[in-house]
């Protein structure tokens, strides 16, 4: 496809739209090459963390919630699929363009570096297409679309992933205070 290029899956309100990303969230970029890398790096951390925790939990058989492991795991897996994004597909497609197709591993290599390549988003789904009431400060008359952002399915891994951490928060932390006492009172006991 080509920068910008729609297909119609259902009339009116879902589009297959192939935009790319500089990597954060709505398009915002973090200070060129440097603030590229360095977004990639935190992410590959942050998934290092994330991932360490949930082999301990599981791996120890801790008692948490299988509700929070499953959250946590949807938000590690989104990660990864964007690292995986940014870590590569510069390298292996040429510049996107509104005219031509990219080119898969096109001679001379990729536009980008490793970890400095674009997200691509493609999934559009503009639910309520209308215009703010004349009479609303700012924006009255200006068109309003609902849902306006381009994502992808490793965005919403980790946004469903966030959305039902918050939503179950209390059934899935529970038990966090008494074992975080428990832990407490044991060191104490034993010194530390």
């Amino acid at each position: 496809m080509t920068l910008g290029q729609n297909i119609c899956v259902f009339p009116h309100w879902f589009y297959i739209h192939f935009t790319e990303n500089e990597g954060m969230a709505f398009g915002m970029k973090l200070g060129g090459n440097f603030g590229k890398l360095f977004l990639s790096l935190f992410r590959i951390v942050a998934v290092i963390i994330i991932g360490g925790w949930l082999y301990k939990t599981v791996h120890r058989k801790e008692k948490v919630s299988n509700g929070l492991i499953f959250c946590i795991s949807l938000i590690l897996a989104g990660a990864i699929g964007n690292i995986l994004d940014s870590a590569f597909y510069g390298l292996m497609f040429s510049e996107s363009s509104f005219i031509e197709v990219a080119k898969l591993f096109p001679t001379g290599g990729g536009y980008g570096y490793l970890l400095h390549g674009k997200v691509v988003d493609m999934l559009y789904f503009p639910l309520i297409e209308s215009h703010y009431p004349h009479w609303v400060p700012f924006v009255g008359g200006d068109e309003f679309i609902f849902f306006r952002p381009v994502f992808n399915i490793s965005d919403s891994a980790i946004t469903t992933g966030v959305f039902l951490l918050i939503i179950f928060q209390k059934r899935f932390f529970r038990s966090l205070p008494q074992s975080i006492g428990a832990d407490i009172t044991q060191n104490h006991k034993e010194g530390f």
